[in-house]
């Protein structure tokens, strides 16, 4: 079965045949009669529906970013459902980034980065395809936007130094007994517990954690497990034995064999249903477990403080950038040196301290093998 029907499809090259693997993509003739380039709309389905292969969030991320574009488009008086493809100028992009600012704010740059990547990877789509106009490539769209944004520089992560005060707040924090009437209670204690000596020992992602079974763990005797991170990219992440030893209080006070490692317990979560994958701590929800034992500890924290504290502990130590690039899971050794290159500059000047001599020194070498002349 199609999934766009057939008003909707996008022509792509007709004929078929073989192709170097450095050659530029055949496009279809735009303004050829048989096979007009499809309506921006049109399109939009058409690449939502090959998203299928992506994780849900990033298919969710990218309805939304191409719903805003397609709102950008009406008020351009370029709207969706009417304007072919090949219609797009150059310079759209450029013109959506300066909408998203007048309609965001600069304050939510992330927001509107957001947006601009769905918009980025939806004329990629149409560049691959040949549904742009002949004289326009995703390439020089996007160096128009280039040209407007610029580069934006990574700000040095600041991380209170009292962050390891969270994880001590929650073990210290009371244990209800056991027992049915404040089985509840315990079970959130234990699991926050578990949740920040989680994000402590291997600065993962909240959306990391929240995605973790049991069984990664081995229900708490495997000291690494295999994780699926940002991108759907996958990584070892290394666990301590204080993380280990939280986890497994935790899972043997549940009770239970659902799947996920960490679970709702409020009352309004609901009934189990199957692996009790309706029960999963959501991201959201361990964002909730970082900021109330941040409060109680009176630090100022995220759950990516975490992450920042992890690798600024493991540079401040010794290990080397494209180390901490594995454990953290960057995709590019770029971005993790452009987010802690202050730490490889701390090394290189323990280094110059280590290694330099002195005038004096040096002298004094010289000295003893070439003595003066009696």
């Amino acid at each position: 079965m199609a999934l766009i029907p057939p008003e909707d499809a996008v022509i792509l090259d007709g004929a078929a045949g073989p192709r170097g693997a450095h050659d530029a993509p055949r496009r279809s003739n735009p303004a050829s009669a048989a096979h007009p380039a499809p309506a921006v709309g049109a399109a939009v389905r058409t690449f939502v529906a090959t998203l299928t292969g992506k994780s849900p969030k990033t298919e969710r991320t990218y309805t939304t970013a191409l719903a805003r574009f397609q709102e950008f488009l009406e008020e351009e008086g370029l709207p969706a459902s009417a304007v072919p493809t090949d219609a797009l100028p150059a310079t759209i992009l450029e013109r959506f980034y300066a909408w998203l600012v007048q309609s965001y704010g600069r304050d939510r740059r992330a927001t509107v980065a957001t947006y601009l990547a769905g918009a980025r990877a939806f004329v990629a789509f149409l560049d691959r395809r040949g549904l742009l106009a002949p004289e326009t490539t995703s390439e020089q769209m996007r160096g128009h936007l280039r040209e407007v944004i610029g580069k934006a520089p990574y700000k040095t992560p600041r991380v209170d130094r009292a962050l390891p005060l969270i994880v001590v707040e929650a073990d210290r924090s009371p244990l209800p007994a056991p027992g049915p009437k404040h089985e509840r209670a315990r079970l959130e204690v234990l699991r926050d517990r578990a949740v920040l000596h989680t994000l402590f020992s291997t600065g993962m992602r909240r959306e990391e954690a929240a995605r973790l079974n049991r069984e990664d763990l081995d229900d708490g005797w495997s000291a690494q497990a295999l994780i699926t991170g940002k991108g759907d990219k996958e990584r070892v992440a290394f666990f301590s034995d204080e993380a280990l030893t939280s986890v497994r209080a935790y899972l043997q006070a549940r009770a239970d064999r659902y799947a996920p490692l960490f679970l709702r317990h409020d009352r309004k979560r609901g009934r189990a249903r199957g692996s009790g994958e309706n029960l999963r701590l959501s991201p959201l929800g361990i964002w909730r477990v970082v900021k109330r034992y941040a409060a109680l500890a009176g630090v100022e924290a995220s759950p990516h403080d975490f992450r920042h504290a992890k690798a600024s502990t493991l540079l401040n130590r010794g290990a080397k950038l494209s180390e901490v690039q594995d454990i953290l899971g960057h995709a590019s050794p770029e971005t993790t040196k452009k987010i802690y290159a202050h730490y490889e500059t701390a090394h290189l000047r323990d280094v110059f301290d280590r290694y330099s001599a002195s005038v004096t020194e040096l002298a004094s070498e010289v000295r003893r093998r070439f003595p003066p002349h009696p």
